[in-house]
C-alpha cells in the first residue's frame, strides 16, 4: 500500500472532514479533548468541528493526513506539548522532566486502511515535523498490549519501540510514556 503523509493545512480540511466524519469518536472529539479536556464531550459534536477547524487555520498544523491513493486514510496529533494544555491534567501522562517535547497525542486510521501500516507512516512523518522545527524530542503514549487488551487511539508500545521510542519513567504500566531524542539523531 502506497502512503503519502502531508501536514494538514487549512487546504486540505476537506479530507479531514472526511476522515473524521466516518468514525463515531471522531465525528464527536475533533481532536479537542487535549486542547479543553473532557468539556469536548458537553459540546456539540458541531462546536468541536468548529473549534478544530480554528486550530487549523490559526496554526501551526496540528497533524498529519495520511493518503492512499488520494485518499484521506489516516490522522495523526503532533505538536508541542504545550498546545495540549490537559496532557499535563491527566495523571498518567505527566511529563516526566521539563524537556519541551513534541507530543503524539491521537491516531486516527480509517475503517478501510487499518492493518497496513499506517500509524508507522504517521510516526516516522511526525518525527520528520518536529526534526524540521527543532523539536528536541518527541513523545508518544501508546498503550501496552501486553497491559492492556485496550483498543487504542494513541498508538501501540510495539510501533514506537521498532522506531526507536525510549520508555520514561512513567505513573502507568498500560500507557507508558515513550521518547525519542532528536538531537542524538
Amino acid at each position: 500500500m502506497h502512503v503519502i503523509v502531508k501536514v494538514l493545512t487549512p487546504e486540505r480540511w476537506p479530507d479531514i472532514d472526511k476522515l473524521f466524519s466516518e468514525g463515531a469518536v471522531t465525528r464527536r472529539c475533533w481532536c479537542m479533548y487535549w486542547r479543553i479536556g473532557a468539556q469536548y464531550r458537553r459540546q456539540q459534536a458541531s462546536t468541536n468541528r468548529a473549534a478544530f477547524n480554528k486550530v487549523v487555520k490559526r496554526g501551526p498544523p496540528p497533524g498529519l493526513l495520511a493518503y492512499v491513493g488520494g485518499q484521506p486514510a489516516g490522522w495523526c496529533q503532533i505538536g508541542s506539548r504545550d498546545a495540549l494544555p490537559y496532557m499535563q491534567v491527566a495523571w498518567r501522562l505527566r511529563s516526566p522532566d521539563d524537556v519541551p517535547v513534541w507530543a503524539i497525542s491521537c491516531f486516527y486510521i480509517g475503517r478501510d486502511f487499518r492493518r497496513h501500516g499506517i500509524a508507522t507512516r504517521l510516526t516516522e512523518g511526525a518525527i520528520d515535523l518536529a526534526r524540521r522545527n527543532g523539536a528536541p524530542a518527541i513523545e508518544a503514549y501508546p498503550i501496552d498490549r501486553s497491559a492492556s487488551p485496550s483498543s487504542s487511539s494513541t498508538g501501540f508500545v510495539t510501533t514506537f519501540e521498532r522506531l526507536g521510542f525510549k520508555h520514561m519513567p512513567s505513573p502507568s504500566r498500560e500507557r507508558p510514556i515513550m521518547r525519542l531524542n532528536l538531537r542524538a539523531l
